[in-house]
């Protein structure tokens, strides 16, 4: 009988990758540029969710390696069996950003990831201050590169106001849709 209440059973049924396909051949590591960075490479990642436990399902949501992976899809290139690990990437940071089970090397990923997601949904773009005010409010480095600040607006490479999308409406029914319905 399969255990629902894993991580593993969530994922196969809400993105369709099937983690038990994997063999652990350890082509995906190999291919990670950032593998000797994460506390779990891909291959280990994928093996502790084979094991359907509690223990490693929480060891898993709590890696840094699930912030840090870049989604370069190297691993799915190498992978005899196309095992989707940026889709289980993905799962895995929505399942640990909702269990609130963050790893704290990794909080200022999740900080820069929500400004700026939280610029966009605002301005339909990039707003570069916005992005960096929301980040250093969120991390408490409020005078970290202050002093970057000055050259950048002199040379007119950040614009003191934002520019806007045309209809901002729809990019807030967008978000709503998507990554709104997700967190409540």
């Amino acid at each position: 009988m399969e255990n629902k209440k894993c991580i593993s059973y969530g994922l196969e049924h809400k993105t369709g990758v099937i983690v038990s396909h994997c063999y652990q051949c350890g082509k995906c590591t190999a291919g990670c540029v950032l593998a000797e960075e994460m506390d779990f490479p891909p291959s280990l990642l994928v093996r502790l969710l084979q094991t359907k436990t509690a223990e490693n399902d929480n060891c898993v949501l709590g890696s840094n390696a699930i912030w840090i992976c870049l989604n370069c899809e190297n691993c799915i290139a190498r992978c005899p069996k196309e095992i989707d690990i940026p889709k289980i990437m993905d799962y895995l940071r929505e399942q640990s950003r909702r269990r609130k089970c963050i790893n704290k090397q990794s909080r200022p990923v999740v900080a820069f990831h929500s400004a700026f997601l939280q610029s966009v949904k605002y301005t339909g773009r990039l707003y570069e201050i916005g992005l960096v005010a929301g980040f250093k409010a969120r991390t408490f480095r409020l005078l970290q590169d202050v002093n970057l600040v000055p050259s950048m607006l002199a040379k007119g490479k950040l614009n003191i106001l934002p520019e806007y999308i045309e209809n901002k409406q729809k990019m807030k029914k967008i978000f709503s849709q998507t990554i709104d319905k997700k967190e409540k």
